[in-house]
């Protein structure tokens, strides 16, 4: 009878083990040649095709606003931003409309990948020496790539707008 206790707990043990504790649901894109993710906590919608309307006196970073349902967002791209230089859209690109602390702001990626559940155990801290703005973090996708945590927070706290 105690074997079949210790055969019992054993098994337990090995389910909690395979079973991570500390998921989230994560939005892949691609900017650049980087594969990024952030958390769906942060996204409102993925649009496409969507008139920026550009700014004088503005980074060139800062694509410009959107009129979306009567909401005024800016457009923030990227790529710009994190110094990877820019491209000409395609039918790929897409703006991910964010709401940070209440603020809402879209995003100019190259194109969105998927939803994934990412254990957040997993994420590894970024080399300082390579490490890029906006980004916390890397992790070893299942296709064995490499993705980069996007730093949400940091986009609105580092005064981009």
């Amino acid at each position: 009878m105690s074997e079949e206790m210790n055969t019992q707990a054993a098994t337990t043990e090995e389910v909690k083990v395979d079973d991570p504790k500390n998921l989230q649901r994560c939005l892949t894109f691609e900017s650049g040649d980087l594969i990024m993710y952030m958390s769906t906590d942060y996204v409102t919608e993925i649009i496409t095709d969507q008139y920026i309307t550009t700014l004088p006196l503005v980074p060139e970073y800062v694509k410009g606003i959107i009129n979306l349902r009567g909401s005024v967002l800016a457009v923030v791209d990227i790529r710009l931003l994190m110094g990877l230089g820019a491209t000409e859209y395609t039918s790929k690109t897409c703006i991910i409309i964010l709401n940070i602390e209440n603020v809402p702001i879209g995003i100019v990626v190259d194109n969105v990948r998927q939803v994934v559940d990412i254990d957040l155990d997993t994420v590894k801290p970024i080399p300082m020496k390579r490490q890029k703005k906006l980004l916390n973090g890397m992790l070893n996708m299942d296709d064995g790539t490499v993705a980069m945590s996007f730093d949400c927070d940091a986009l609105i706290n580092a005064n981009v707008l």
